[in-house]
C-alpha cells in the first residue's frame, strides 16, 4: 500500500477553504469515489495557515502512480505546494460507531 499527502498553500489563490468545500460537494467526492485502487481519500484543511490538502491511501504503488483528476490544481491555479509519497507499514481500524465513513466531513455534513 501507498499513502500520498498533498498540501496547497492558498495564500496566492483566489480559492478559499469555503469555495473548495463547494468543489467537494459538486464534483470531487463523486469523481474520486470511482477511482480504481483508491482505498480512501480524505480532504483536510488548516484554516489557521490557509492550507488545503488531501490524504490518499492506495492499494498499491501502481495505483498511486496512475494519473489523477487535476481539477483542484486547475481551480487553485497551481500544483500542490507539497506532495509526499509513503510506504504503508501497517494498518489498523479501531472500534467505531459509524457504519460508513463515506459522506462524512464539514463539506458534506453542514
Amino acid at each position: 500500500m501507498r499513502a500520498v499527502v498533498v498540501w496547497w498553500d492558498l495564500k496566492e489563490s483566489a480559492q478559499t477553504i469555503e469555495s473548495l468545500r463547494d468543489f467537494l460537494r459538486d464534483e470531487a467526492v463523486d469523481r474520486f469515489s470511482s477511482l480504481p485502487g483508491l482505498r480512501l481519500k480524505f480532504w483536510i484543511s488548516d484554516r489557521e495557515n490557509d492550507r488545503w490538502g488531501a490524504v490518499l491511501l492506495w492499494e498499491s504503488a501502481e495505483a498511486a502512480a496512475a494519473p489523477l483528476p487535476n481539477r483542484a490544481a486547475e481551480l487553485i491555479g497551481y500544483p500542490p505546494t507539497q506532495r509526499a509519497f509513503f510506504d504503508v507499514e501497517a494498518t489498523a481500524e479501531g472500534v467505531f460507531e459509524l457504519a460508513r465513513l463515506a459522506g462524512r466531513g464539514l463539506a458534506l455534513e453542514g
